[in-house]
C-alpha cells in the first residue's frame, strides 16, 4: 500500500490550499483517513480524520477553517484549508487505517505547507 500526497505550497496568511492523498496498492478496505502535521521543532499532531461512515474529527485549532473529505471510489482523502495562518506551517502527512482493528497504519511521504505572514 502506498499513499501519495499532493498539494504542497507557499501561501500568504488568509489564503487557501487544498491537499490530496491517494492510496494505491493492495487495498481491501479503508476504515479511516487522516491528516497530521509537524511544525519545525515540534511533534507531529493530528489535524483531522474521516472514517468510512464519513464521521469527522478536527483538532480545535483548525475547526471552522479546514474541511476533510474523501472519495471512496478514488481511495483519496482531501484537506481543504482556508483562512490559513502562519502557525499552520508544517509538513502535512496523510494516514490510512485499513480497518478499525488494524495493528498497522500507512503513511504518506509528507507535503510541505508554508504560510507567510
Amino acid at each position: 500500500v502506498q499513499l501519495q500526497a499532493c498539494g504542497r505550497g507557499l501561501v500568504q496568511a488568509g489564503g487557501s490550499l487544498r491537499l490530496s492523498c491517494a492510496a494505491s496498492g493492495s487495498i481491501t478496505s479503508i476504515y479511516s483517513l487522516g491528516w497530521y502535521r509537524q511544525a519545525p521543532g515540534k511533534q507531529r499532531e493530528l489535524v483531522a480524520t474521516i472514517t468510512s461512515d464519513s464521521s469527522t474529527y478536527y483538532t480545535d485549532s483548525v475547526k471552522g477553517r479546514f474541511t476533510i473529505s474523501r472519495d471512496n471510489a478514488k481511495n483519496t482523502v482531501y484537506l481543504q484549508m482556508n483562512s490559513l495562518k502562519p502557525e499552520d506551517t508544517g509538513v502535512y502527512y496523510c494516514k490510512m487505517r485499513p480497518t478499525s482493528w488494524s495493528a498497522r497504519d500507512y503513511w504518506g511521504q509528507g507535503t510541505l505547507v508554508t504560510v507567510s505572514s
